[in-house]
């Protein structure tokens, strides 16, 4: 059988929605397609279908080794079993999340799913974790909203005048929500607004931020796992613009020195299984004993619980008290140095803008193990009817030790190697990672960490920088 007659048999054989991609490909020139995914290390990485063999792609993905999900942020394979030199599996595409590309001429992606050969879910694959722990939630008649809320700095890619390596210039110092920080990045800023809106993911809201070059522009929430999907192609844009528009864009927790991090703040709350009520609202404008005790759940388990959400080195540099980024594990009403936030609901839609922000998030995160790990923490304190305890009403750095324990206030790991200790510990993260995927995340984080000891704060900027 020739390739345009199999290509003819295996479209017969697909869904509505993959006929539709084919058909959208043939009319938009569309060329390549990529098949995306996020591994232990945090990077983007995937594989592209040309569009001749798009058709059999869609259904059967493309193989892959499976040592890449043993590599680290710095392309060094770790030693995993069960993750080496022989083994494959399938990089399978989910076509309910293809998306033309705009920064990329002739290109689109879709997000995917690590599979076996035989179709089944990897047990190291990332999205199904996030899969799974929707479905754990789903059983309790629970679904999850979720909205990641990231910052990024704008710049460009420079040689360093000392001979260190390349550094990112900021392209403007104007003043934290300064009307001028428009102004100076108005052109990059309109053409990531299209590129994002054009790939379906609705604006909230944008401004310029604390640090040189550092912007906030965030995306309407979604359900759980169109979250995740919506945070890998946001980071996706925001560096494929800059690359277009001869500029450098970074999400690394600590881009520059001397300057404010960026976090990606994670929003979210609890629906009924129809999406009708917002389970974290208590209809009298507070939060819900179901809230509370998601929030109980996630402050029991945010030692290890970071090195799923703050996951890189570089993550530590920014967790730092008074920094506005949380460095205690506490909760608060508009507490912005507290882990997590309850956030004020808004006038006249009380309801629906009920919601948690977990705070110690960055955006050199897996967003589907932190979302999952997240997920798995709240369900955990809702079980076991968990309560939080006090709120905390200041800053819990201005607090004397006693009164921080009375409130129950630990200071979270203050280094990677210290939340991969928590995490190691943590029998509900570790259960739920599972054998496969803990061993391999352990292992290539606990090698950054030791890669990136051995080196000077310049080399570890430039690889976030470079990663993220």
């Amino acid at each position: 059988m020739g390739d345009r007659q199999s290509a003819a048999v295996a479209q017969q054989q697909l869904d509505p929605a993959a006929r539709r991609i084919l058909e959208r490909v043939e009319v938009d020139g569309i060329e390549l397609v990529r098949f995306l995914y996020a591994d232990h290390g945090g990077v983007i990485r995937g594989k592209a279908a040309g569009r001749s063999r798009l058709s059999e792609r869609i259904g059967t993905g493309i193989g892959h080794t499976v040592a890449m999900m043993a590599m680290s942020m710095l392309d060094r394979l770790q030693p995993v079993e069960g993750m080496g030199p022989v083994g494959e599996v399938r990089i399978v595409p989910d076509p309910a999340t293809f998306v033309p590309l705009p920064y990329a001429s002739g290109a689109a992606a879709m997000l995917s799913d690590l599979r076996q050969l035989d179709g089944s879910p990897w047990a190291a694959c990332p999205r199904t974790f996030l899969k799974d722990a929707i479905a754990l939630l789903g059983s309790e008649g629970l679904t999850p909203v979720a909205a990641f809320e990231p910052e990024f700095t704008l710049g460009r890619r420079l040689p360093d005048p000392t001979g260190g390596p390349d550094r990112l210039v900021p392209i403007d110092d104007s003043l934290c929500y300064a009307a001028a920080g428009f102004d100076l990045a108005h052109d990059y800023t309109m053409a990531l607004v299209r590129a994002l809106e054009a790939q379906g993911l609705p604006i909230e809201h944008y401004y310029p931020e604390l640090g040189a070059g550092q912007h906030e522009l965030s995306i309407r929430p979604a359900t759980a796992l169109k979250a995740a999907d919506n945070h890998v192609i946001y980071r996706e844009t925001v560096r494929g613009v800059a690359f277009r528009m001869a500029m450098w864009a970074s999400l690394a927790p600590k881009p520059i020195a001397d300057q404010a991090g960026n976090g990606a703040h994670l929003h979210i709350s609890l629906w009924d299984a129809d999406l009708e009520h917002n389970l974290f609202a208590d209809g009298k404008g507070g939060l819900s004993v179901l809230g509370r005790r998601f929030i109980a759940g996630v402050l029991a388990h945010l030692p290890g619980l970071v090195a799923l959400t703050c996951a890189s080195v570089n993550s530590y540099r920014r967790l730092r008290p008074r920094a506005w980024a949380s460095a205690y594990t506490c909760y608060g009403m508009d507490n912005r140095e507290a882990a997590v936030r309850i956030c004020s609901p808004m006038g006249g839609n009380v309801e629906a803008s009920t919601n948690l922000e977990i705070k110690p998030s960055d955006s050199s995160a897996n967003p589907y193990l932190s979302l999952g790990a997240v997920l798995h923490a709240g369900l955990d304190g809702i079980r076991r009817e968990l309560d939080p305890g006090k709120p905390v009403l200041v800053d819990p750095d201005t607090l004397s030790a006693k009164e921080r324990a009375r409130l129950g206030c630990e200071r979270l790991p203050s280094s990677l190697g210290e939340a991969l200790d928590a995490l190691e510990a943590d029998r509900l993260l570790m259960d739920a990672l599972g054998p496969l995927r803990g061993a391999a995340y352990l292992a290539v984080k606990r090698s950054e960490a030791a890669d990136f000891a051995a080196q000077d704060v310049a080399y570890e900027t430039f690889q976030h920088l470079r990663a993220f």
